[in-house]
């Protein structure tokens, strides 16, 4: 019989009265891959908190080999052989990458730092993970994908005999993430066990061993992965079948809206121009160091140093304008952007009405602020994107990362902006919310708001893009339409590896 290595007998926790997590009972395996997965709210990442170390269960216990986890700190943790990657990142930004890798963990010898086996064992992580990180480069000065890459890199490091990853793929191009699959395998063929947390049915299903489902704080069910299939476990999880990927039906795009004119990415690149029409969806695509991301900052006036001519539709009257320098110059020329990090879009401190209105506040008859109000023209956008108005009170910094994405989601959208960017639209949101948010955004696109978005989910760009730009190495390296032969995963992805620096597009 399988030997249980982690035991979580009837744990439970509240946060301000409100079960998080209610009298679930968890059995995993030694040297196996055990999936939690649900909804968001529905106690996965809380669970995965009480297994790590970083939150303390209210009820119940947790074992580990037989032996009781009774402090509940990650130091404790990791003394006992548990390393946890949470979903929102831990980088510190003025730290080097080396130096974030081995945060807490550095080798010494003779009571002093050993930076060159720091070095070395570095270099064999990087080779492992199969990328190229400066390991001087400054954490901040990184992506979102690599600042993700360094925290999962810091628990491998760490020689832990658990493993718990939260949404550990969630900011990985597909190259990426099969990277991470072969280490995943690698690892547990080397005894170690790992409990992971993911929105990727299609990745939970081909990882796991076991898959235990999670809906409203409660275990719903817990079977061998051979027992589930994609349909069995979103109807576990909420109910009901929820498509994702199927193509919506777009709008027909109509007059120009958004012309961009001789955009480099530096003095002296390749240029580049763009018209986005009102009611079109343009879809970017591109492995992580593409620049996509660069290019709608870059739009938005957060990321200096492109330049170009940039037209919204009826203002400067025959005027060439150039690129917006700063966020607040693009959002009074109609350009919003949600972007991929979360923190930093929303105040953590504020609830998601606050958020929503941050910035333009409304009033009320006699210029006070008027909740009420707020709430009442908030709550339609917000719950558009699937958010639970029922949380509204709640500072964002206490939701799920889900619900975190809605609600910066809802506030972009609220301010009817003529050209919307959306960089990662989708990331940390459960399979239903997904179908919502991606629907949401075609909605915009039929009210007439000209869309550019990017996402690491290649499916879901199709599924709502008119047409999609394939980037690499801070250019354009092709365009695909629904109507071209092209206009799937495979070649896609085919495309965006095939181009080297310096190639023609």
């Amino acid at each position: 019989m399988a030997e249980e290595l982690i035991v979580a007998d009837r744990v439970s926790k509240r946060f301000g009265g409100v079960y998080a997590v209610r009298e679930v009972s968890l059995r995993v395996t030694r040297g196996t891959v055990h999936a939690l997965v649900g909804q968001n709210g529905a106690g996965k990442s809380t669970m995965l908190g009480m297994l790590g170390g970083r939150l303390r269960s209210d009820e119940g216990e947790i074992l580990l080999d037989g032996e009781r986890m009774a402090a509940a700190t990650p130091q404790s943790r990791r003394r006992h052989g548990i390393s946890t990657v949470y979903q929102e990142l831990t980088v510190v930004p003025e730290m080097s990458a080396l130096e974030n890798v081995f945060l807490g963990s550095a080798p010494s010898r003779f009571g002093v730092t050993d930076f060159a086996r720091m070095r070395e064992r570095f270099a064999e992580l990087c080779a492992l993970f199969e990328v190229e990180i400066p390991a001087r480069a400054p954490g901040g000065s990184l992506s979102i994908a690599q600042q993700q890459i360094l925290e999962i890199m810091r628990g491998v490091g760490s020689d832990a005999r658990v493993l718990l990853l939260d949404e550990p793929t969630a900011a990985l191009a597909e190259h990426e993430r099969e990277s991470l699959y072969r280490i995943i395998a690698r690892l547990v063929e080397s005894g170690v066990t790992i409990v992971f947390v993911s929105h990727n049915l299609e990745e939970v299903l081909q990882l796991s061993d076991a898959v235990t489902v999670m809906r409203d704080g409660r275990l719903v069910d817990t079977r061998p992965v051979a027992a589930w299939d994609r349909k069995s476990l979103i109807a576990a999880m909420v109910g009901r079948e929820v498509s994702v990927v199927d193509r919506r039906e777009l709008p027909e795009p109509g007059a120009p809206v958004v012309r961009l004119d001789d955009w480099r990415r530096s003095p002296g690149s390749e240029p580049m121009s763009l018209t986005v029409r009102a009611g079109e969806i343009v879809g970017l695509w591109g492995l992580v160091g593409s620049g996509r991301s660069s290019f709608l900052g870059s739009l938005a006036g957060s990321k200096p140093g492109a330049s170009g001519r940039i037209r919204i539709d009826g203002e400067g009257s025959g005027q060439e304008l150039g690129l917006p320098r700063t966020p607040r110059e693009s959002a009074r020329r109609g350009i919003g952007l949600v972007p991929e990090s979360r923190k930093r879009a929303l105040v953590m401190g504020m609830d998601g009405v606050e958020n929503f209105w941050l910035g333009r506040r409304s009033r009320g008859a006699a210029g006070l602020l008027s909740r009420r109000r707020e709430l009442g023209e908030a709550g339609p956008v917000l719950s558009g994107f699937g958010f639970d108005l029922a949380r509204a009170a709640a500072p964002v910094g206490r939701l799920s990362g889900g619900n975190q994405q809605k609600v910066l989601l809802g506030k972009w959208a609220g301010r009817d902006p003529r050209l919307l960017l959306i960089d990662e639209p989708t990331r940390g949101i459960d399979v239903a919310a997904k179908a919502e948010a991606l629907d949401s955004i075609v909605a915009m696109a039929r009210d007439g708001a000209a869309i550019v978005l990017t996402s690491s989910e290649l499916e879901e760009v199709l599924a709502v893009a008119h047409r999609l730009l394939v980037f690499a190495h801070g250019r354009v390296v092709g365009e695909i339409r629904p109507e071209d032969p092209l206009f799937t995963v495979d070649e896609i992805v085919r495309l965006g590896f095939s181009q080297k620096e310096g190639a023609a597009s």
